[in-house]
């Protein structure tokens, strides 16, 4: 009998329409003659999907009793005894109720398909095993219920089911996913868009693994070696040398700027054994491989020639890489000359794969002699002056011993010049001069006729020792100007490195100059460093230090580098070299650089703070002249015509009159209210008493001093948890936010339609005002919390705009947040959030 075959539909996130996929797809196999049963759907009540059902014949459930419920699960035996063709098996990571056959729905599936039976299923991508970890971390959910990846894998289709995270968050809004009551909870937690976002990329990401791994499979069975540019793959080549963590790094980076691309690293080895790289170095560039997000692999050469070559390329085509990276040889130009070597060969015969020769330190090194160190110390003078002395000497030593038939006289001063040779690149100019005065003295005395005597028989016995001594000189000048020559480079390198952190801390982060000072001091080793400036009554003010404050004055200090006229860089502890002085100089300058930067920002914030000021007296003289005049001119005229004995009012005139006295009264308190808030809130008088309180209740007491609020619906739970807050100033918060959204939540002039909900996550529980009016663009929610910002009214006379000013300060003061979000369909909704009142804690 033949294996029956898996098709599952795999979707992000609940209500992307898997099941509704799943199920369009069994009536198109139905209607094309196959015997087609449901096994069990879940259609979680949702219409469409239930409507989908019609005309498929669906197999009686299970119903298993379990702690006093019943539940309904798939009756397996009841579809193995009907056998149909396909049989529908919705949630493929469903756990069956306890007494089961199998623990898991899937291993139901996995008897389905051992008779024979083609099984349709669903599954969401954070049910997949080994992606629990990363979803919790996205979503903050821990999936109880997961499948093994491989149960996936070998299914025979993998459909995705995809939808963008706005469309889903939409579906959620109108209610086609979970009740209503759920909806607010959902879209806020689980169904926030960054975690849609993430979970759409993990599915994307997911499949196209699978599809990758298809792919390689109908290659290899095709024996195709061609390269497919279906998806970039980097491979970086490495030898185990101490340019290979270079050449990894590098690599790394490649693929991320290719995007994210997968990234290979293949040691290669020889077939015959010979010169393998270190275990420790291999297990060094395995773990950097790992650290860099890159697959380790190995490759063994067949023992030829060009083993390696055809390794390495035979590994790059076999896993379909579109670029290669290698380091540059490590060979001399000289060895070059004879032998490309394999980086050359490699790009010869690499075809349509990029290449990538990375350079590193340890190119064409490979045969170079260590290079002399930047100065001569005095661990190699001293010793060049012991080679001074005992180098001629051993030459004496040595042509004594000689008979005269093996050594003459040519050579006896070819081997002194050869010793102060030795002498001047070892130890400079002083030991070099010593070694030639002593080998022209020697030679003399016991070489050149007449012995054992100073005199020269002949000039050529001159010219010898004058060529000795010159050749002796310049190779010692040689050595001193490079040494110098390399200790300046080395201290300019070391200067403009200095300088370079100087100015990343002049220009990065806050408070520059007292950080600029520190590591100054640190840098030279001073016991204070200070910038002073003369204030105009001649006196001195220190304007930032580091270290103890023991300089006051120029005069004092031992160090003085003058920035500017009156503005001094000044340090304590030791005097320093002119060299010094000069780095000191170009730091100054940077001090004063940044010292200006502090200042400008100062009188920027100042200059901010008083335009800001400006802009709130402004608009808090332009909303009083009007807000205030408003109701004052209509109590005023209210109060004229109550009092005006010729008007003839009736009963129900003077109750008007008198409303519109109490309204305008109304209005001017609240107003006069939200000004004293504020006030008390950017003074920091407001103290809160904290203690449980319900947002049903608190919602309920906002309403009655709210106009228009017979149009607001409170859909709160009586189950919702208690908050920790101070129930007057939670109540003028909710007053704030309804009244806002009532004025404001209404789309094309219907009426506004404003409903409050109530949702816990984590320690925290979210009130909900919800309106579905025109909305607010997300640029420009920032401006909703602005004091005296009337953002959208729509007349002139709709408050000083104070509100939801004061109800996000108030909340804050109760350490809750008040934030706003898009209503899905349209409209804002903003949310209040306060902590959850502890257990056990009374009213």
């Amino acid at each position: 009998m033949n294996r029956g075959e898996l098709r599952i539909h795999l979707g992000a996130a609940p209500g992307v329409g898997k099941t509704f996929a799943m199920l369009a797809e069994a009536h198109r196999r139905r209607d094309r003659g196959t015997d087609v049963v449901v096994g069990i759907v879940e259609t979680h009540g949702r219409e469409r999907t239930s409507a989908l059902l019609a005309g498929l014949e669906v197999l009686p459930r299970r119903r298993v009793e379990h702690a006093g419920t019943v539940l309904e699960e798939l009756d397996l035996d009841a579809v193995l005894a009907r056998g149909p063709q396909v049989v529908l098996v919705d949630e493929l990571a469903h756990t069956n109720a306890p007494g089961s056959r199998h623990a898991k729905r899937w291993q139901d599936v996995e008897v389905l398909l051992d008779a024979g039976i083609d099984v349709l299923s669903t599954v969401n991508v954070q049910h997949l095993e080994s992606l629990g970890d990363v979803v919790h971390t996205i979503t903050g959910v821990r999936q109880r219920e997961t499948v093994p990846d491989e149960v996936v894998r070998r299914a025979g289709q993998l459909e995705l089911v995809d939808i963008t995270p706005e469309a889903l968050r939409r579906r959620l809004a109108h209610g086609n996913v979970y009740p209503a009551a759920q909806v607010d909870a959902a879209l806020a937690h689980y169904f926030r868009l960054p975690n849609l976002i993430a979970l759409r990329e993990l599915a994307l990401r997911w499949v196209a693994d699978e599809v990758d791994v298809a792919l390689r499979r109908q290659r290899v069975a095709e024996q195709v070696t061609d390269v497919w540019e279906t998806r970039e793959r980097v491979v970086v080549a490495l030898t185990g040398g101490p340019e290979s963590e270079t050449v990894l790094r590098r690599a790394a980076r490649i693929a991320k700027r290719a995007g994210l691309a997968d990234l290979h690293a293949v040691h290669v080895l020889r077939g015959d054994g010979l010169a393998p790289a270190a275990p420790a170095a291999v297990d060094r560039l395995r773990t950097l491989a790992a650290d860099v997000g890159a697959t380790f692999h190995t490759a063994v050469g067949d023992g030829g020639a060009d083993s390696v070559l055809r390794a390495l390329l035979d590994f790059v085509r076999g896993v379909n890489a579109t670029q290669l990276v290698l380091g540059t040889s490590r060979r001399t130009r000289l060895a070059r000359l004879f032998d490309p070597g394999i980086a050359a060969r490699v790009v010869q015969e690499s075809g349509p794969i990029d290449v990538h020769m990375v350079t590193h330190d340890a190119a064409g090194r490979a045969l170079r002699l260590p290079g002399l160190r930047a100065a001569l110390p005095l661990s190699r003078r001293v010793p060049g002056w012991v080679l001074a002395v005992l180098g001629p000497a051993v030459v004496t030593v040595v042509g004594a011993v000689a008979s005269a038939d093996r050594i003459d006289v040519t050579t006896d001063a070819m081997l002194y010049l050869l010793a102060t040779v030795f002498a001047a690149l070892v130890g400079g100019l002083g030991p070099a001069l010593l070694a030639a005065v002593l080998g022209g003295a020697l030679l003399s005395w016991f070489h050149y006729p007449p012995l054992y005597s100073v005199a020269l028989a002949s000039t050529g016995n001159l010219v010898s020792i004058v060529t000795m001594l010159l050749v002796g000189v310049l190779v010692a000048l040689v050595v001193d100007r490079a040494a110098r020559g390399a200790e300046q480079a080395a201290r300019a390198r070391a200067e403009a490195t200095l300088l370079a952190a100087f100015a990343r801390t002049v220009l990065t982060g806050a408070d520059p100059l007292p950080r600029l000072l520190t590591q100054l001091r640190e840098t030279f080793g001073l016991r204070s460093a200070a910038l002073l400036e003369r204030r105009p009554d001649r006196t001195w003010s220190t304007v930032a230090v580091s270290g103890p404050d023991e300089c006051a004055r120029p005069e004092l200090a031992d160090v003085d580098v003058v920035v500017e006229e009156g503005t001094h860089l000044v340090g304590t502890g030791r005097a320093l070299p002119a060299s010094d002085r000069r780095l000191l100089e170009t730091v100054g300058g940077q001090a004063l650089l940044a010292l200006r930067g502090e200042r400008a920002a100062a009188g920027a914030a100042a200059a901010e703070r008083r335009a800001a000021i400006n802009e709130t007296r402004g608009a808090l003289l332009s909303a009083v002249g009007h807000d205030l005049r408003s109701p004052l001119t209509s109590i005023k005229a209210a109060a004229g015509s109550l009092r005006d004995p010729s008007l003839p009012l009736s009963v129900a005139d003077r109750a008007e009159l008198l409303a519109t006295v109490e309204e305008s009264v109304d209005r001017l308190t609240g107003l006069v209210g939200n000004l004293l808030d504020s006030s008390r809130l950017a003074a920091g008088a407001v103290t809160p008493l904290l203690a449980p309180v319900g947002y049903g209740e608190v919602a309920a007491c906002a309403l009655l001093g709210v106009e228009g609020a017979e149009r607001v619906r409170i859909e709160i739970r009586e189950d919702a948890p208690d908050v920790l807050a101070d129930a007057g100033l939670l109540e003028r918060v909710v007053a704030n936010v309804i009244d806002n959204a009532i004025r404001h939540g209404a789309a094309d002039g219907a009426e506004p339609d404003v409903v409050l909900r109530a949702s816990a996550y984590d320690d925290r529980v979210e009130l909900r005002v919800v309106d579905r009016g025109p909305g607010v663009p997300h640029r420009r929610w920032g401006e909703l919390f602005a004091a005296f910002q009337r953002l959208g009214d729509r007349d002139a006379a709709a408050g000083l705009g104070l509100g939801l000013s004061v109800a996000r300060g108030l909340t804050a003061v109760m350490d809750g947040e008040l934030t706003a979000e898009d209503t899905p369909g349209g409209g804002l909704t903003v949310v209040v959030s306060l902590p959850v009142a502890p257990a056990g804690a009374h009213r």
